[in-house]
């Protein structure tokens, strides 16, 4: 699937230090600066993005002439950049980040600058099999050659558009157009606080689908999830299914890639929004592009659109994210069949020990062997979309063996969380999370809540009916 995204490029600077001390005249952190990572921010970005979940991509973009320029295209080696160039330099977005918390970000050159189109942009928006259009306000997407040619896509293609308050108006036909809270409410000139709302979303999409004509309007609602609001049709919210905290730069390209894949491969448009916001949501918490940065490094994919079969599970590369960015990964397992107070409350203890928690989960199989053959009661499938629903929970991953030994050889977990009905010396377990200096740490019991005493319940209740 060749996907063509069309916007204005620039230059990422991610500047890492270390804050330990404030200016003796003035109460300000002194960041001590360890060391710069480079990428493409912008449509380079959601391109970078795509590439990296295996997608075929070519950039429509501007570029100067300048060594920030030539960062940008070294960056992006499997993709078609075709690109006009201008006298004017590449814009940078540079953030500090101390300890991985962002102080502040500088803006250079970040300023309006002209547009310059060419036929051989023009031919790869007229050739694309789906378009993406990242506007970031400077002007490339109010080209009226180039906006005829993407009118002309949007009648064929789906094509959908990231927009900026500063930018363009999408064209007419557009399959999505995917505004964020804050720019809804900004384009719609409504005021709004911190806090994103359901019906002020709803309201802005309203207005925006009148005025865009356009077949769709996303208003992504940040960790909350996003609100569809399709033409002819009611709006659907679509909630994000666990944690998504982290870095968010970059959710939105992130977002508008994934979506846009989806549509491209065929797939409806309220189920691509899903699987959209489920990517995203994995892609901040694997460490955002950060995480990018590091997977360029090593030559691996950070998003896993097109993965392999033998490729690691979401989970097991969530606890390699966390753990690479010196975080603790905690883990817990169990067969979880009817969710009660116990789990709760065991599961809420274990995710306050570190900075990720992961459930290790017994698929039906392995039950029927440990349980006998009534359990489970709930399949594996509504077990583990129960335990992503706990805020405390990060991912689950399903074993089929009767003991979860292979599966946190694959988590390797710095803490393994068990009842304190347990005794260290009786768990199988132990002897794996030897090696690699894994810990066992117990929660309290909780009696009087059991899976069993549920199930037995529910029998009596039955037979009571019969």
């Amino acid at each position: 699937m060749k996907i063509t995204v069309v916007g204005d490029t620039l230059l990422d600077a991610d500047v890492h230090g270390s804050a330990r001390r404030l200016l003796p005249d003035n109460p300000v952190p002194v960041v001590d600066v360890d060391h710069t990572d480079h990428r493409p921010g912008g449509a380079g970005l959601a391109t970078l993005l795509l590439a990296a979940a295996g997608h075929e991509v070519t950039l429509v973009t501007v570029l100067g002439n300048d060594e920030n320029a030539e960062r940008i295209e070294t960056a992006l080696p499997s993709v078609d950049v075709v690109a006009a160039r201008l006298e004017a330099p590449t814009p940078v977005k540079r953030r500090l980040l101390a300890e991985g918390q962002l102080v502040t970000r500088m803006d250079e050159n970040c300023s309006e600058a002209g547009v310059e189109v060419t036929e051989e942009m023009l031919a790869c928006v007229r050739s694309a099999e789906a378009v993406l259009v990242s506007d970031y306000g400077r002007h490339l997407s109010e080209d009226t050659r180039l906006r005829a040619a993407l009118e002309e896509a949007a009648a064929k293609v789906p094509v959908v558009w990231d927009p900026h308050p500063a930018g363009g108006a999408p064209v007419a036909g557009a399959a999505a157009v995917t505004p964020n809270f804050a720019e809804a409410l900004t384009l719609t000139e409504n005021p709004h606080g911190p806090e994103t709302s359901v019906p002020e979303a709803h309201t802005a999409a309203e207005a925006l689908l009148e005025r865009w004509q356009s077949q769709a309007v996303v208003v992504t609602l940040g960790a909350r999830g996003a609100l569809t609001l399709e033409a002819g049709a009611g709006a659907r919210f679509s909630p994000t299914l666990g944690p998504t905290t982290g870095d968010a730069c970059g959710a939105g390209d992130c977002f508008a890639g994934c979506l846009t894949a989806g549509l491209a491969a065929g797939t409806d448009l309220m189920d691509a929004v899903d699987r959209a916001i489920a990517e995203t949501g994995e892609f901040i918490v694997r460490g955002g592009v950060d995480a990018l940065t590091r997977a360029q490094e090593s030559e691996t994919a950070l998003l896993g659109t097109h993965e392999e079969p033998g490729a690691a599970s979401p989970a097991v590369q969530r606890a390699r994210a966390v753990r690479a960015r010196g975080g603790t990964v905690v883990a817990t397992g169990g067969c979880f069949d009817l969710l009660h107070a116990g789990h709760v409350r065991a599961l809420s203890a274990a995710r306050r020990m570190g900075d990720t928690l992961i459930v290790l989960l017994n698929s039906d199989e392995s039950v029927r062997r440990l349980k006998g053959a009534e359990r489970p009661i709930v399949g594996s499938g509504e077990r583990a979309e129960l335990l992503r629903a706990l805020d405390c929970v990060d991912d689950v991953l399903v074993f089929e063996e009767d003991t979860p030994v292979s599966a946190l050889e694959q988590i390797r977990p710095d803490i393994w969380v068990k009842s304190d009905d347990y005794r260290h010396a009786d768990l199988e377990e132990a002897e794996v999370l030897t090696r690699w200096e894994g810990r066992i740490v117990t929660v309290p019991f909780v009696p009087m809540h059991s899976t069993s005493n549920l199930a037995g319940a529910l029998r009596r209740l039955d037979s009571s009916a019969v």
